[in-house]
């Protein structure tokens, strides 16, 4: 005999959670009806003998989860497991053989490492919320508690769907801006490597030429020398600070950003910079607008959806926004009031969560705002590009004309002294 964990709704709407006994599901479902609840979920547990057995061996076996371990499942994979997932419940499979379906068709790496250990924790009696919870590094905070309310609610399936087309929207705004830098990462580490070569092994020949006539230098060429000589011979040579640089200044960054201060500093200095500090503020709006509509629509009460918006903004300046916001509701207040107050988000951003409270349909609103700044990243995305490409042009022309020019000065200098002597040895 089976033991099956159920819940159901009473005759007064009152949710019950218990346990029975039943030869089959169908069985179990019979009789949760025969006591006159209505079932909303009756999953499985595991055979009683096998429950006392392992509290006979002093409880269920602990074990490291994956999530603590090396490596991390990509979001492209991730969001291609939600899909297929969603689609299984949708054609009616129960949860534990469409997580090993998707066990057994998942590539040797760490989901489906985790996937393995899910099954063996759903079998146990745990939730598949619960299950998904004790891996972080592969179901953040987010995916569990979407997946925890399409639970409660007997939607999994469609829960799936949208936590889907989030995971799909998040990549593909990701997938813009890292392509926008593409081309000009490329382009300056070429023109690096350029300009490296020609103060190294270039500028030192004219250095000796120079020194063979021994002429008095122009002061642009003296210049361009002292650069050379730091780049070949410098302690560290300048090519190795070049190269070095933009890891130092990572790790640094890096180093800045583990207290929340630094964090906050170094956000609030990228939202200044020009045309860049727009692109993240706007992609920042259109992330945790998205995440909180999602987690609002799947019925996530708003305290913990605003909570954990705050945890995966990514950015420090809009989550004590959220964080203020939350305290603001606590108290009591609406969403708009404090969200105004922080003047963080446009006044459009205010009137459309306004208008949300209003109408009921704050969900719908902050999906709206998530929709309007992705068009906004695209448009901005494509004017980054375009300002780029001619400052990196003219940058490069400085460059190589002030080479040029620090060159070329001496040598016209020494062709008209040549010239001059020639024609005084004529007269």
């Amino acid at each position: 005999m089976a033991v099956f964990k159920y819940e159901a709704l009473n005759a007064s709407g009152q949710e019950i959670k218990d346990e029975i006994e039943a030869p089959s599901k169908e069985e179990a479902v019979s009789k949760v009806r025969g006591l006159g609840y209505f079932p909303t979920k009756v999953v499985e547990k595991a055979d009683r003998k096998k429950i006392a057995a392992k509290k006979g061996a002093g409880g269920p076996k602990q074990r490291k989860a994956a999530g603590t371990g090396l490596g991390w499942v990509s979001t492209k994979v991730l969001c291609s497991f939600t899909r297929q997932l969603s689609t299984l419940q949708d054609a009616g499979l129960p949860i534990l053989r469409s997580i090993r379906i998707l066990e057994q068709q998942q590539k040797p790496g760490m989901l489906r490492s985790v996937l393995k250990q899910i099954t063996e924790d759903v079998e146990g009696g745990a939730t598949l919320s619960e299950a998904m919870s004790r891996h972080p590094k592969a179901f953040d905070r987010l995916y569990c508690n979407m997946v925890a309310a399409g639970e409660a609610g007997g939607v999994l399936d469609v829960i799936l769907q949208r936590l889907a087309d989030f995971l799909e929207k998040a990549q593909k705004l990701k997938r813009k801006i890292v392509g926008a830098m593409i081309y000009p990462c490329v382009v300056i580490t070429i023109a690096g490597g350029i300009v490296t070569f020609i103060m190294v092994f270039v500028v030192p020949k004219f250095r000796d030429i120079f020194r063979d006539f021994d002429t008095k230098l122009p002061v642009i060429t003296e210049s361009l020398i002292s650069a050379s000589q730091w780049f070949a011979d410098g302690t560290p040579p300048g090519w190795v600070v070049i190269l070095f640089l933009p890891i130092i200044l990572v790790l640094i960054t890096k180093l800045i950003r583990q207290s929340a201060m630094g964090r906050y500093v170094l956000d609030v200095v990228s939202l200044k910079i020009p045309v860049l500090g727009q692109l993240i503020g706007k992609s920042s709006v259109a992330r945790f607008t998205r995440t909180l509509g999602t987690l609002v629509a799947a019925g996530v009460p708003i305290l913990e959806a605003l909570a954990i918006t705050k945890a995966t903004s990514g950015n420090e300046v809009y989550a004590r926004m959220l964080q203020r916001v939350h305290d603001g509701i606590r108290e009591g207040d609406s969403f708009a009031n404090p969200l105004r107050a922080s003047k963080t988000v446009d006044p459009i951003v205010v009137n459309m969560v306004d208008v949300g409270e209003e109408t009921g349909e704050l969900d719908k609103m902050l999906m709206k705002v998530a929709d309007n700044y992705d068009d906004e990243v695209d448009t901005l995305v494509a004017s980054l590009v375009s300002l780029l490409e001619p400052i990196m042009v003219v940058c490069l022309g400085v460059i190589v004309g002030f080479i040029v020019v620090a060159l070329f000065l001496p040598l016209v200098a020494l062709i008209q002294g040549v010239m001059g002597g020639a024609s005084g040895g004529g007269i």
